[in-house]
């Protein structure tokens, strides 16, 4: 059975230089985070590999699924347990023939139209946003807005990872459309006590809903 969590972290040191990849995901775990992204855009494949490698081990101990943003390669490399895949990147069906069946694709979307190709390309989840405008991302485009990712819940029979601007402010939110969980960078990364910040989010997503 594929573990996708419903908290992801996505460790990001382009935001932020108070914490490394590795220290991101040791508080975040600590915190409550059930899936754990490297995402790193820039820099030297070896040292990505050994950050993934040091990761995977933290992942491994904790029962955390640990996903590699974009780089297959890396994934490979580092025996993490599957990949997130944005539209302009790899294909999902290539990184499935590479990975196998056992590993874990998922793939952004950003409309109605892209999470229906995630879903016919064989994504496990889908990774749906910016629900919010978010400075973390350059190319996330205009906020799609809680409507949206609703429609996209009841329409694609996939786990929904909500991503884009999510924090402790909204999250209730969120979760009321019915998503599978939600997908954070500087709601933890960017925050001065990331495991507390992890912890706060995984209360709200664990709250009782008020009848």
């Amino acid at each position: 059975m594929k573990k996708i969590g419903r908290l992801h972290v996505l460790t990001d040191t382009d935001l932020q230089d108070c914490f490394s990849h590795v220290e991101l995901a040791e508080l975040a775990i600590a915190g409550g985070a059930d899936t754990i992204q490297f995402r790193q855009k820039t820099g030297e494949t070896i040292q990505m590999i050994r950050i993934a490698e040091q990761i995977k081990a933290l992942c491994k101990r904790a029962g955390v699924s640990f996903i590699i943003n974009d780089r297959v390669d890396v994934a490979i490399a580092s025996h993490a347990d599957g990949v997130h895949l944005g539209q302009g990147d790899f294909p999902i069906p290539l990184a499935r023939k590479l990975l196998g069946e056992g590993a874990i694709v998922g793939g952004s979307a950003r409309n109605a139209e892209e999470a229906r190709k995630c879903f016919l390309e064989g994504a496990d989840y889908i990774g749906f946003g910016p629900v919010y405008s978010t400075s973390s991302k350059e190319d996330a485009g205009p906020a799609s807005g809680l409507d949206l990712l609703r429609q996209v819940v009841e329409k694609i029979p996939l786990p929904i990872i909500a991503i884009g601007g999510i924090n402790k402010d909204n999250t209730l939110l969120v979760r009321e459309t019915g998503a599978y969980g939600i997908a954070v960078i500087s709601a933890v990364c960017c925050e001065k006590d990331p495991e507390e910040a992890t912890r706060c989010l995984r209360r709200l997503l664990e709250a009782r809903q008020h009848d």
